[in-house]
């Protein structure tokens, strides 16, 4: 088949796909969703969305920083290190969020052996514990990839400059690690927001739990569900923007750090030229 001809099958399959969705869209807006009920419930969704907002910040913030800790410890030379680090992610990959986090919110509390858990309201920081133990692990695999993907020349030529394996590591291959993982570590924070919703099940006041209370109390499942798409999506979406905006910061494909042998101030040498002003 010649290429014009796939590029309009392609606009022709792509216009009927968004005319069926639209107006599957429009009738069930027009049909089944409340919009007395929809003003009504706006506040209780508000309320749970920045719940949500504040335990992503801060479990993003976390596991990142955790998930580099962990990366770095993928690649130590240290056996020990290694092996304790690989556990890890191996655990919390290989089992269920949800298994993560009731042993955190159901478990740890039984294993308090004085009096009552001094933590009243335990479900908030149970879920960034559980959020944050459990992205780190993903973010620690990206790491360690983005470290693999940094050629070999530059630790050797950084060595050769007289820095030690840290400082190497530290100034010149994790800073494009962390462009090479940019991409796998916002995919993944976008993950963790999306995960948020398993937090009803630890009593979590979160967008999904206030979903089942109206459905339960109104029976009515679709309008509730406009605002759980409409402020699940406003977190996504604007965690997507940043994410791109990152990627163009860091030159994401570009010739910024090539590193094709081409010594024209944008590969290997010109890699150090900008960062240690030509040493």
């Amino acid at each position: 088949m010649r290429d014009g001809l796939v590029r309009r099958l392609g606009v022709v399959v792509s216009l009927i796909f968004l005319l069926l969705i639209g107006s599957l869209v429009t009738w069930i807006v027009s049909t089944q969703v409340d919009f007395g009920l929809l003003e009504t419930i706006f506040p209780r969704f508000v309320e749970a969305f920045w719940l949500v907002i504040r335990i992503v910040a801060i479990s993003s913030v976390l596991s990142v920083t955790l998930g580099v800790l962990v990366g770095l410890g993928r690649i130590s030379t240290s056996q020990i290190t290694g092996k304790i680090a690989k556990g890890y992610v191996e655990f919390f990959r290989g089992t269920p969020l949800l298994f993560q986090l009731f042993i955190i919110f159901f478990g740890i509390p039984r294993l308090w052996a004085t009096g009552e858990f001094p933590i009243v309201d335990w479900a908030v920081p149970a879920a960034v514990i559980g959020l944050t133990l459990n992205h780190a692990a993903y973010v620690g695999e990206a790491i360690r990839g983005g470290i693999d993907a940094v050629p070999d020349g530059q630790m050797e030529a950084a060595r050769s400059l007289g820095m030690s394996r840290v400082m190497a590591l530290r100034e010149v291959v994790l800073p494009q690690a962390w462009r090479n993982a940019l991409a796998a570590i916002g995919n993944d924070q976008i993950i963790l927001v999306k995960d948020t919703s398993l937090l009803t099940v630890i009593a979590v006041p979160e967008l999904m739990s206030v979903f089942r209370s109206v459905n339960s109390n109104q029976l009515d499942p679709w309008t509730p569900l406009v605002w759980l798409c409409v402020f699940y999506l406003a977190i996504t979406m604007t965690m997507s923007q940043l994410v791109s905006l990152l990627e163009r910061r860091a030159d994401w494909g570009g010739s910024q750090y090539a590193t094709d042998g081409e010594d024209d101030g944008d590969g290997e040498d010109g890699f150090f030229e900008r960062r240690f002003g030509g040493a």
